[in-house]
């Protein structure tokens, strides 16, 4: 098979060779779940595969292994690490196990990434991180994604920009436009990030996560312009890649299904 017969949803027919996963970033889960993706220059988009036959054999998380990871990708693949717990808790497909586990990673995530990020070399910091990944890919494994990372694939296909970056940029746009529409699902999400939840109103929580979420982020060293990364408005594809988007395989994980005009919008809101 091509991997464009492969995209989407359990694809193959054969289950694969036997594959040992040795991870060395903390971020994308990839390790321990079915999903994988692969780049079609010619016509740059992301293939996202889900698929069951994909499964690694055994894995590998060494924190040892990641000591010497940089800051600035450290801070990439952290900040897709909470993507991956935060969609995984707000989309419709969540249910107890997977919250618990979306819960747990970002807890993880939210205390020990900045350590992390300040100093490569604190074991504490990394071993959490590796949890977190763990958690995480356990969750969106099982419940899905979102549109988060639907907008993030063509960032990355068409402008070659990091994968952790481009979902920390989206990831308060999109979840403020969630929130409007399941805001008791951000209860968690405040929760996990630090919120005494009890007597606040879903809306107050949605305020305070998607706040938190800007504020690591900035803690971390993302970016918040485009235009901070070499990527010019004047430049960019909006048709394209909203296009792309919206036929993404996590675009249904979302919590409701943006149309044409709404993504650009949501593209436009990083320049």
């Amino acid at each position: 098979m091509t991997p464009q017969e492969l995209e989407g949803l359990h694809k193959s027919v054969n289950k694969g060779l036997p594959v040992v996963a040795i991870n060395t970033t903390a971020g994308t889960s990839a390790e321990i779940t079915i999903n994988y993706v692969i780049t079609d220059e010619d016509r740059k988009v992301k293939m996202v595969m889900v698929d069951k036959n994909s499964l690694a054999l055994m894995s590998v998380n060494d924190p040892e292994l990641m000591m010497s990871k940089p800051a600035d990708l450290t801070a990439a693949t952290g900040m897709d690490a909470l993507t991956h717990a935060i969609e995984a808790l707000v989309t419709p497909g969540a249910y107890g196990v997977t919250k618990k586990l979306s819960i747990g990673a970002i807890e993880l995530i939210k205390e020990y990434l900045p350590r992390a990020v300040e100093d490569g070399h604190d074991t504490e910091a990394r071993e959490a991180m590796v949890n977190a990944i763990f958690l995480g890919g356990m969750a969106f494994n099982n419940a899905g994604l979102g549109y988060v990372h639907s907008m993030a694939h063509q960032l990355g296909a068409v402008y070659h920009l990091p994968h952790g970056v481009c979902c920390a940029m989206l990831l308060p746009i999109i979840e403020k436009e969630n929130a409007k529409r399941v805001p008791a699902a951000f209860r968690n999400v405040a929760k996990a990030l630090g919120l005494q939840v009890d007597g606040k109103s879903d809306e107050e929580c949605a305020t305070y996560a998607i706040s938190e979420i800007e504020k690591l982020s900035e803690t971390v060293g993302i970016p918040k312009k485009l235009t901070e990364l070499d990527i010019q408005e004047a430049n960019f594809d909006f048709e394209y890649l909203s296009k792309n988007a919206l036929v993404d395989a996590c675009a249904p994980g979302n919590p409701f299904m943006p149309t044409l005009e709404e993504t650009i919008a949501f593209y436009k809101e990083l320049f």
